[in-house]
């Protein structure tokens, strides 16, 4: 975790690009519950608070001057996956990632007083759909859209780390909350008994509760031995099979209505065959190394405490 407050500087503070997304809000909410400051990363030209610092990764614009002083940086922000994905939303995908990534490590590098730490978003999708093959931060990058995606995004923040910074690729799973993401699209109809598993149901899961997600992070901002990709996934993975069954479990309602992939395809097309139908083992090889002990281990317990949450 960032240094006591009470023990650094007063103008010290934690920068936090996606600070609105599902991910950023819950880690600023604990950073300030903490008396951490935050000052938000915002795209509109009204800000909320005096704090937030106002950016356009698309045009370039970020002042060093508002940086200067960071402690760490924390840079999530990203055009959302979950839609029909055409040549523009792909292009905005692919872009609002990796400019917006060399934008951040372009501007911390012409800092005098650069951050501890750059927090960087990245995904599994990274390692591609590889079926049942265990994979940690030491395996072989994939293929297809998300994966090159995810390779470039990663190498943008090259600046930052040529520039002395200790940096680490975030390198996220499905992360489950009932305020956004997954878990929340899929309660309505396992609530209502027409949930199942989707396609084959052997593809896997790698998952994480938001709790974890935001416990690693905290995790890594802190410990200095970390750089590097990260897996932020739990140790136990689980086929989508499982885990439809597991999440029926929980809410105490059937879970034997599949979904067929070919629905899905229709629908959502490539989105669907990437991300929905594809999957990845993946496991926290580093996180583990590190001595990161994970709260919710298990996907029962970790269903459990998030939907207890809301």
């Amino acid at each position: 975790m960032p240094p006591d407050p009470a023990s650094s500087a007063s103008s010290s503070f934690v920068a936090i690009s996606g600070a609105t997304g599902l991910i950023g809000s819950e880690l600023a909410a604990r950073l300030r519950a903490r008396n951490v400051r935050v000052r938000r990363l915002v795209r509109t030209a009204n800000p909320q608070s005096p704090d937030d610092i106002v950016w356009d990764p698309m045009r370039g614009v970020l002042s060093p001057t508002d940086l200067e002083g960071a402690d760490a940086v924390v840079h999530l922000a990203g055009e959302p996956l979950a839609h029909r994905w055409t040549d523009e939303r792909k292009r905005a995908i692919r872009e609002s990632r990796v400019r917006g990534t060399e934008l951040v490590a372009r501007t911390i590098a012409a800092l005098d007083r650069r951050p501890r730490v750059l927090l960087s978003g990245s995904a599994i999708g990274i390692y591609g759909d590889r079926g049942d093959e265990p994979l940690d931060e030491e395996s072989a990058l994939g293929s297809g859209f998300l994966a090159g995606v995810a390779r470039e995004w990663e190498a943008a923040s090259v600046a930052a780390a040529d520039a002395g910074v200790r940096v680490v690729l975030l390198r996220t799973g499905i992360v489950l909350s009932p305020k956004g993401g997954a878990l929340e699209r899929l309660l309505l109809p396992f609530r209502l008994g027409v949930g199942g598993p989707i396609g084959s149901g052997r593809q896997w899961m790698s998952w994480i509760s938001l709790d974890d997600q935001v416990r690693a992070m905290e995790h890594a901002l802190a410990t200095t031995g970390l750089h590097g990709p990260i897996n932020l996934v739990s140790p136990n993975p689980v086929t989508n099979a499982e885990f439809a069954a597991t999440l029926g479990r929980v809410l105490a309602r059937p879970a034997l209505m599949p979904v067929p992939a070919f629905a899905l395809e229709l629908a959502y097309g490539e989105m669907a065959r990437a991300t929905i139908l594809a999957g990845q083992r993946v496991l926290p090889k580093a996180l583990l190394r590190t001595e990161f002990t994970f709260a919710h281990p298990t996907l029962d317990d970790a269903l459990r405490f998030e939907l207890a949450q809301r």
